[in-house]
């Protein structure tokens, strides 16, 4: 299935800077919503949050705001029914925590657990629990996850993850979905916690060359498997925690290194992933554990696309960014 040619498919906003992180909105009044977080290397930086005019067929930005230092990554709050306040939590030096209103988008909350400290170790990533959105994870330089309270503002728990810094980190769904978490880091592993017993984790994976993992992703359907890439690599691999440190399947169509992964929310055989090669590559690994050749739909980009997200409540849309320019893809 080709995406060419079928304008209504694809609708596209350019942003007056480098666009890097973003996140769909879940909320179910708010259906094509997105906030998207600039790349300028510097101090003064900035976050847009814009909607999809379905009248006129145009993003339109409804707010922008300013944020010190990039966003590695932004995040809705995980209500899909509307019943918490509308906040968007960013992570850069610290964890932000902003409430949206409809005219500006104020700071509810900084969490910051080094206050004594004239140094911040700056946040590589964070996860929004899903199932209890009073908690948030976040993932640090200094080898450190810390597990948030979003409601006193106080660390629940601050742990050692791996040997050199930590790059993401994800809740998962196993277990009721509140208690176990992955992360991934420099060292080139993959390991797995449960908040309800902290004093050992088990390492799922470890990248064979010990090659940086920057990212990782949950199957959202099936909470056996999840993914993961390495630096500068041109592959993703998936995993299956019942079989630890040996991949079920790897993704390797990409022709330069990979920048994001996004499994399809209502589906557990589906995966999108999206590289420097300015194509985004839809996956179907049913076939697993025999070999995944070729993707499924690919889609080219007209720049190296730097992240790629799934719309949770809205499954037939992809949204890339690349360049200064968000895309929103139907599949």
């Amino acid at each position: 299935m080709s995406l060419h040619g079928k304008r209504k498919e694809i609708y596209k906003y350019e942003a007056p800077w480098t666009v890097y992180a973003m996140n769909w909105s879940v909320r179910p009044d708010k259906r094509f919503r997105l906030a998207l977080g600039s790349f300028v290397e510097e101090y003064n930086n900035k976050v847009q949050l814009v909607g999809l005019d379905e009248e006129s067929s145009e993003f339109i930005c409804r707010n922008t705001f300013d944020h010190p230092y990039p966003t590695t990554k932004l995040m809705w709050i995980p209500d899909t029914k509307g019943v918490y306040p509308d906040l968007l939590a960013t992570s850069g030096d610290y964890l932000r925590v902003w409430r949206v209103g409809e005219t500006e988008t104020r700071l509810e909350c900084l969490l910051n657990n080094n206050k004594n400290s004239d140094f911040c170790a700056p946040l590589t990533s964070f996860d929004w629990n899903e199932v209890d959105p009073n908690l948030l994870g976040t993932s640090s330089i200094d080898t450190t996850c810390t597990i948030w309270g979003l409601e006193t503002g106080h660390v629940k728990t601050q742990l050692i993850a791996h040997d050199k810094e930590v790059y993401d980190i994800a809740f998962s769904r196993a277990g009721g979905g509140r208690d176990m978490f992955a992360s991934v880091g420099a060292d080139g592993s993959v390991r797995m916690f449960d908040l309800r017993h902290l004093e050992h984790s088990t390492i799922i994976y470890e990248d064979p060359q010990h090659h940086p993992l920057l990212r990782l992703c949950w199957n959202k359907q099936d909470p056996n498997y999840l993914a993961t890439m390495a630096m500068d690599g041109m592959e993703v691999v998936i995993l299956d925690v019942r079989v630890p440190c040996t991949p079920v399947a790897r993704l390797n169509n990409h022709r330069a290194c990979v920048n994001g992964i996004a499994w399809a929310p209502h589906s557990s055989c589906h995966i999108c992933t999206a590289a420097d090669d300015h194509q985004a590559l839809i996956w179907d690994i049913q076939q697993m554990p025999r070999a995944i050749e070729d993707p499924i739909l690919a889609y080219t980009a007209e720049g190296e696309i730097n992240n790629v997200q799934w719309a949770s409540t809205q499954p037939d849309w992809i949204a890339i960014c690349y360049n200064n320019c968000l895309e929103i893809l139907r599949v």
